[in-house]
């Protein structure tokens, strides 16, 4: 059935409309991909926090950290074996012959030398009242078991013939007068220890920065007329000297010597270091090891060492 040519016109016309509407929505153009029914969101996004800015000056506050804590398993207080970790115990403490003993067994255990040095390491309280503090010392004193097979070097300064030869006899190993001056200070003569009469003082003054703390002073009895009993004296005596302000640490014995022997020049050597400081204001030590050349240090109580006195 043929359709009427004026409906066909009226369909047209009414599409024409529609067309040119300016109400109608374009479809044209739209995107055939576009998805449909779009979510339409009724609220306001959460606003993101700033970080607060610190300030600077000094009303900013100091965030210490805390200490991190380890999850260690629970440990013994007391040492029950002889393996365990060193750093959950502190050091023992030990009797100066349990030390003497420990040491003696490593160099068994270690095949070591026999006749290795020992040595004493202390660390000196160093303070006195009213904020004053023990000057560094040298000391020089004899051991009652020596330890050293050679006398040590000793120079005498003298120009009095008389001492120059009682000088020699008794095993100077330099003796003369201000001509020793000169070959001292360019290093062609040394000398373990350096002695002088009291004529002497002011013309070897150039060798106080050259000499430090072998310079001879009449307190540490380096000056003197009784230069046999200085030669004597200084010849076998063992020297040791205050290092970093509060520490000591010299030979006293080797580990071929028996542990009576050692004991003997350790006591020395505590008496003589603590008569440095008043008894009054308190053990003068406050840590003492002992220790060979190729072992651990191995502390031990020092007050044990030192001779009571009587109250």
């Amino acid at each position: 059935m043929a359709t009427p040519a004026s409906v066909v016109w009226k369909v047209l016309a009414g599409c024409q409309r529609q067309l040119l509407s300016p109400f109608s929505p374009v479809y044209a153009a739209a995107s055939q991909t576009a998805p449909k029914n779009l979510p339409i969101r009724t609220f306001a996004a959460v606003q993101a926090a700033k970080k607060a800015k610190k300030k600077k000056g000094k009303e900013e506050e100091v965030v210490q950290k805390k200490p991190r804590v380890h999850n260690y398993r629970k440990v013994p207080r007391v040492i029950v074996d002889d393996v365990y970790f060193k750093k959950f115990y502190p050091q023992a403490t030990l009797s100066v012959a349990d030390a003497i003993d420990l040491l003696k067994s490593f160099q068994v255990l270690d095949f070591t030398p026999v006749n290795q040095p020992v040595y004493v390491e202390l660390k000196l309280n160093m303070t006195l009242e009213k904020k004053k503090s023990v000057n560094p010392f040298v000391s020089s004193l004899l051991l009652p078991h020596p330890i050293k097979t050679e006398d040590n070097k000793v120079l005498v300064f003298t120009e009095q013939p008389h001492q120059v030869e009682t000088a020699q006899q008794n095993g100077a190993a330099f003796v003369g007068g201000a001509e020793l001056v000169q070959p001292i200070l360019d290093g062609e003569i040394s000398a373990d220890f350096y002695v002088a009469v009291p004529e002497m003082q002011l013309k070897i003054l150039p060798l106080k920065n050259k000499l430090r703390k072998k310079f001879p002073k009449s307190k540490r009895g380096m000056v003197g007329v009784d230069i046999p009993k200085m030669l004597s004296f200084f010849k076998k005596c063992h020297s040791f000297m205050v290092e970093n302000d509060c520490i000591v640490r010299t030979q006293i014995a080797t580990l071929d010597m028996p542990a009576e022997h050692i004991i003997a020049n350790l006591q020395t050597i505590l008496t003589d270091v603590c008569s440095h400081r008043p008894a009054d204001l308190g053990p003068f030590v406050e840590r003492a090891t002992l220790s060979s050349e190729t072992s651990e240090d191995l502390c031990f109580n020092s007050q044990d060492v030192l001779p009571k006195t009587e109250e």
